[in-house]
């Protein structure tokens, strides 16, 4: 998601480029009508770039070269006229030239590396220099792999002013997977960042005949073929900006200029592509959500950048406000990470659902070891904070006492220690929080907001805020945007449908499932089940392709489901719902368990959370490998009394789970069974765990 204020949109509007252009908007009364529509004015050159708009008759392209109309509206938040990547960023460096935009982790002696804004600029358009040099084409990409680095925001920059595209690559991704993403995108150059990545590379460049270049950005590397970031910025050094300059003048804002590869769990991935409308009228959309200050907003990059919530917060969030990204090492999601909350003090903070659930997990082991009073006295004011949030919920924002002072006492305590004692913002995306995980830190009074989107829509659609939410929704369609639900039940549930200039242009080479995704009147189809209350506050109830149709023809949401057993067992870590063309339901499910630093893989010894659990039903287990070798009768107990107390509330008996296997391990990116944003790979579990499953079913 990116966050841009209405007020900044405004000034966007003033400065002149060196083009000449009012960074290339067209005033509104020379756009053209058509289909009873308004549509952005076309450049009549095709060279007014870079925030000219193309002509064009269509409203989706599965083209690499394809452009699509931009509809306006008289005024309001559709309003506003196009702006190109590019055109932003020479924006922000030109206005706050000496802000720092981006700082590096630290180095062997703990000292950061910063680049201002003007810096930062210089940066992009040396590396886009050389990218040309190297032979990077027009609608051809620049492939990234790596992990979150200022070389990758510059790298997906540089490619996007040198006319191409940015494509980030997963650094899960085996040798074929990523010759899948070279291929498609018409990859010139690939840009890595070590020996481990670029192994990957080097096995399949032979089968890759448009490939030009590889950079490695981290280190000097071993083959002479490949050239170091140093090489990259030489070569750059030595252009002129005769070549760059003419190209941008081609780049339009209602053509591409990224490729997010969707992290599917069937067949090879989708090629999103976004426009650069697209992906700042999401910003547009958001600004009118929540209100961040220009030069004051400090974040930390962590998240994969293949993702499009990262790419939308870090990259392109920064550049609207002016904002400092902090850099985390690349041990972030394996324990680092508070470290360098602690040392960033973030004012905006994004983490997807895992990374909510591991903070929340530390903090339970820390309040078991509190002694009595500490104890009693947390309880309190835990219980003054909820009541205090759940109240401005409803609209009574008043402060009385006992907040007062367990916000002085505990929670300032408790924020400062995770490093978020100045963050105006925590949110969650990308999957579902659980209501109980929202509600603890709603007792801490850290609100945690979520973000609803996709890659199809440049990031967020709707949103929650403390004066709009609701524990168990994803919030409202935020301004300009529109939602409706397809096919709605009696119930009135449906497929959540989107509109607006933050849909994406289509899919790559696949105009077939472009057409399944994006209808003829522009909707985008999420798949995602979903209800609108009274008040326009949605709320997502399940996934169409995820949904279970059992033997008997009863449609089960298994989110749900899954929720609440969890909810119920906090010393299990993941549950995943069997029955699709089933007699009946029955479920896996994993116990949390230490983690390896090194590597992510889950460990064998529990967390001591669980052991908590096991050691209070009478159990002596500390390790999985115990409790499956001796078939715990005791533990297997305390699951199936879960499993019968979430059955109470099963709307059907269809819905009620019958069977239960305790895995291995817990699920993680290592061992295959979670995707590179943490979500479980469905289908995956299923083939690796088919005998156990079809065990049950015997």
């Amino acid at each position: 998601m990116v966050i841009l204020l209405c007020k900044d949109i405004m000034s966007l509007e003033q400065p002149l480029l060196s083009n000449g252009h009012t960074n290339g908007f067209v005033p509104t009364e020379k756009a053209s009508i058509t289909d009873g529509f308004q549509y952005a004015a076309s450049s009549e050159t095709g060279l007014d770039g870079p925030d000219q708009v193309l002509r064009s008759n269509v409203d989706t392209t599965a083209e690499l070269d394809g452009s699509i109309r931009i509809k306006l509206e008289a005024e309001g938040p559709n309003a506003f006229q196009p702006i190109s990547v590019p055109g932003l960023l020479m924006k922000t460096a030109r206005e706050y030239p000496n802000h720092p935009a981006l700082v590096s982790t630290p180095g062997v002696d703990g000292s950061r590396l910063t680049l201002t804004y003007k810096e930062y600029e210089a940066q992009v358009r040396i590396v886009a220099r050389a990218f040309l040099k190297l032979g990077l084409q027009k609608f051809h990409s620049v492939c990234i792999l790596g992990f979150n680095s200022p070389k990758w925001f510059i790298s997906d920059l540089a490619a996007i002013y040198a006319g191409g595209f940015a494509a980030g690559i997963y650094t899960t991704n085996s040798p074929e997977a990523c010759q899948y993403c070279a291929e498609s995108s018409r990859a010139n150059i690939i840009v890595v960042e070590d020996a481990k990545q670029l192994e990957k590379i080097t096995e399949i460049k032979k089968n890759l005949p448009l490939l030009k270049a590889i950079i490695q950005y981290d280190g000097v590397p071993k083959d002479k073929d490949v050239l170091s970031w140093n090489d990259l910025l030489e070569i750059g050094k030595g252009e002129s900006d005769d070549k760059l300059d003419a190209v941008l003048k081609t780049v339009a804002t209602n053509q591409c200029c990224t490729l997010v590869y969707t992290s599917g769990t069937v067949g090879y991935p989708k090629a999103v592509m976004l426009s650069h409308d697209n992906l700042l009228h999401d910003a547009r959309a958001i600004g009118s959500s929540v209100d961040l200050d220009v030069q004051k907003e400090v974040l930390v990059s962590y998240l994969p950048l293949s993702h499009v919530a990262a790419q939308v917060v870090e990259i392109f969030l920064s550049m609207s406000f002016a904002a400092t990204v902090y850099f985390a090492d690349r041990n972030a999601l394996k324990g680092s990470l508070l470290e360098t909350l602690l040392d960033v003090r973030p004012t905006v903070f994004l983490g997807v659902p895992r990374v909510w659930e591991k903070i929340y997990e530390k903090m339970q082991v820390i309040a078991r070891n509190n002694g009595v009073i500490k104890t009693w006295i947390s309880n309190w004011a835990k219980a003054q904070g909820l009541m205090y949030n759940m109240n401005r919920i409803n609209g009574i924002d008043y402060k009385h006492w006992g907040y007062l002072i367990a916000k002085w006492l505990v929670f300032n305590k408790v924020k400062a220690a995770l490093g978020l004692n100045r963050c105006k913002i925590l949110a969650t995306a990308a999957a579902p929080l659980s209501t109980e995980i929202k509600k603890y830190f709603l007792s801490l009074d850290m609100p945690i907001i979520d973000a609803y989107g996709m890659s199809e829509c440049a990031g967020a659609h709707s949103f929650t805020t403390i004066n709009h939410y609701r524990l168990d929704g994803v919030g409202v369609v935020m301004k300009g945007l529109q939602t409706k639900l397809d096919n709605p039940d009696n119930s009135g549930e449906g497929e959540i449908c989107m509109k607006g200039r933050h849909v994406f242009m289509g899919y790559l080479n696949a105009p077939e499932k472009t057409k399944e995704a994006k209808d003829d009147e522009g909707w985008l189809h999420s798949g995602d089940l979903g209800r609108i209350d009274s008040e326009g506050f949605m709320y997502v109830t399940g996934r169409i392709k995820e949904l279970i149709i059992t033997a008997g023809g009863e449609n089960i949401p298994p989110v749900h489901i899954e929720h609440m057993l969890l909810a119920e067992l906090p010393a299990l870590s993941n549950a995943m719902l069997i029955g699709d063309l089933r007699k009946f339901l029955t479920i896996l499910v994993t116990f949390k368990t230490d983690v390896n630093a090194n590597t992510g893989e889950p460990l064998d010894t529990l967390v001591p959370e669980a052991r908590a659990w096991v050691k209070s039903i009478g159990s002596k287990a500390k390790t999985v490998s115990e409790i499956l070798e001796t078939q715990d009768p005791l533990i297997y107990k305390g699951i199936e009394e879960a499993i019968e107390r979430v059955n109470t509330r099963a709307i059907s008996n269809a819905q009620k789970v019958q069977k239960f296997r305790i895995l291995p391990h817990d699920f993680s990116v290592p061992t295959g069974e979670l995707g590179p944003t943490l979500k479980i790979r469905r289908n995956a579990v299923h083939k690796m765990y088919a005998d156990l499953i079809d065990e049950m079913y015997k």
